[in-house]
């Protein structure tokens, strides 16, 4: 198969739906497909990059490190075209995404969609939430998904979101997946770990307790801070490392002031990527309490590094964390500190067996083998709807004649 992906984030710039992005198209061609990246132009991006294509855009309204498409239609539907695709998978419901739509209607060719983000918990970034509002991202959303083939829902959070917008289209849920060995990183030593530890301050005796996200309100890390004098209460010897940058930053660390706790929290700030599975191993446990996530990578990747997740639950966490050695969900901001509390004071086993079978369920290989078998129902599913439409009008004239024979 020839596939384009349309979408308006795609590296330089760092989010979870660009790792996303670039793991399937990975996994994609490893199977002998072709992909090509239709995206938005970022003037941090190399000058040649092989398989994408971007067109003109613009700084994203209260996101300005994202950009939007605004034009390239007749553009992409010629590159389209002459790569002669076979199906376009949109990854997003603006710019870039409605060009894919426009695309795929033109070439009469499958158009899949991932609903990545729940829009509804951001919100409050444009104009404070004044302006657009719970009602209108239903509306979009159901109107945009129900002009496409079929939707991957990477949870089922995301799917039970979609039928109560009223979205009808095919769906299935398709969890992303991740370079294991990224992760696991087998060459990563007892004493490369020591070494990031010591950097931070924190000796053998000590907990990391590891928060790894974009710092912005959504992410709900305030609920860790304000636990932490709680955790600190019983675990003295906890230390929180809280790793990522975002425009929230300054709040968190005003709020650990407060809290008379800010010798006991450290903000690390964004790390390079190769050095991100370093400070997953080095942490004796990871946790969150996130309810804006769709599904999450930070989580399946510290479970591919080998740390305990102690986090805010939902279907696809409560279902990813299957047995204690993995870690374990809690219900509520509340409940975070004691969760981790009785957690550490389990001291649970680690259990091989349980992580290796978790491992290829989380796994890039899977993701790219669900999305293919997905992609395959779809174009069967969109050559059935063709066909219906072809013979619709032959159904109408017999119903005619058969109403004038019958008067």
């Amino acid at each position: 198969m020839k596939i384009g992906f349309f979408s308006d984030t795609y590296f330089p710039q760092v989010s979870g739906v660009a790792t996303s992005i670039k793991t399937l198209k990975e996994e994609l061609e490893k199977n002998g497909h072709e992909v090509y990246i239709f995206t938005t132009s970022d003037p941090n991006a190399d000058k040649f990059e092989e398989d994408v294509i971007r067109m003109p855009s613009v700084p994203f309204v209260s996101f300005k490190d994202r950009r939007v498409v605004v034009r390239g239609m007749w553009y992409a539907y010629l590159i389209s075209k002459e790569l002669e695709l076979d199906l376009i998978h949109t990854h997003t419901e603006f710019g870039a995404g409605l060009l894919g739509k426009m695309v795929g209607k033109k070439m009469k060719i499958p158009v899949i969609h991932t609903y990545h983000t729940m829009y509804e918990d951001y919100l409050h970034y444009i104009a404070k939430g004044k302006v657009l509002r719970p009602a209108h991202v239903k509306y979009f959303s159901r109107v945009f998904a129900n002009h496409t083939t079929g939707v991957v829902c990477p949870s089922e959070r995301v799917i039970e979101t979609l039928r109560s917008y009223g979205v009808v289209t095919p769906m299935r849920i398709i969890p992303t997946g991740i370079d294991i060995e990224k992760f696991k990183r087998s060459d990563i030593t007892a004493e490369m770990t020591q070494e990031v530890r010591s950097h931070l301050g924190i000796n053998e005796d000590q907990l990391m307790i590891l928060s790894l996200s974009r710092l912005s309100y959504e992410k709900n890390i305030q609920a860790i801070i304000q636990g932490f004098p709680k955790v600190l209460d019983s675990l003295p010897n906890a230390r929180l490392v809280i790793v990522g940058k975002g425009p929230y930053m300054e709040s968190l660390q005003e709020m650990a002031v407060e809290l008379a706790i800010s010798e006991y929290v450290q903000f690390v700030g964004e790390v390079p990527n190769d050095e991100v599975a370093l400070y997953y191993k080095a942490a004796d446990f990871f946790v969150s309490t996130s309810t804006s996530e769709t599904q999450g990578l930070t989580y399946t990747e510290a479970m591919a590094a080998g740390t305990p997740l102690v986090v805010e639950g939902n279907a696809y966490l409560n279902h990813l964390i299957s047995h204690p050695s993995l870690g374990e969900t809690f219900d509520s901001d509340e409940a975070f500190p004691q969760a981790l509390i009785n957690y550490v004071n389990k001291s649970v086993q680690h259990d091989e067996s349980v992580l290796q079978e978790k491992l290829f369920e989380i796994s890039s290989t899977h993701f790219g083998e669900e999305m293919i078998s997905f992609y395959q129902d779809m174009i069967d599913y969109h050559e059935q709807q063709l066909m219906q439409k072809e013979l619709e009008p032959s159904i109408e004239k017999i119903r005619v004649k058969l109403s004038s024979l019958k008067k």
